[in-house]
């Protein structure tokens, strides 16, 4: 591969190329996490959705290491996207990777929804504009303010 193709491929952020992928490219901090994840990061898994966790040994505590994901897709960066288990380890509530083995699924967890806010699926409660207006009358204990 050409050092143009390269460069090329490296301006690429989601879909944009150019001083618009490179903009992108630095306004997700990729530079940095790419740096970190090339030179010091030790791959540690892999969840589901294809997003990959990486760690960084501190010490000689496993609560002092830096643990980090890169997300899969070139698209908008979707923290909601991180499985339970694997989150609990990022944020080093657990001390071994998760894996099925390890995580019992429990009768009461629901599988993944993603973040549907600013979505036509997106919850809308009772009484929203969007589904009709009308709510229930005030009750006799509310009185509206008067200044």
């Amino acid at each position: 591969m050409g050092r143009s193709m390269r460069r090329a491929r490296a301006f690429t952020a989601g879909g944009k190329t150019g001083a618009e992928g490179l903009l992108r490219f630095l306004r997700d901090n990729a530079l940095q996490t790419f740096l970190m994840t090339r030179f010091r990061g030790a791959f540690v898994g892999e969840d589901e959705f294809g997003n990959k966790y990486y760690r960084q040994a501190r010490g000689s505590d496993w609560r002092q290491e830096r643990r980090w994901v890169v997300y899969a897709g070139a698209g908008e960066i979707e923290p909601s996207m991180v499985p339970p288990g694997w989150h609990g380890w990022l944020h080093h509530s657990i001390q071994e990777v998760p894996t099925a083995a390890n995580l019992p699924h429990k009768r009461w967890e629901k599988p993944y929804l993603p973040n549907l806010t600013g979505t036509p699926q997106a919850y809308v409660p009772a009484g929203h504009e969007l589904r009709g207006g009308k709510r229930a009358p005030a009750t006799g204990d509310y009185e509206a303010w008067r200044p």
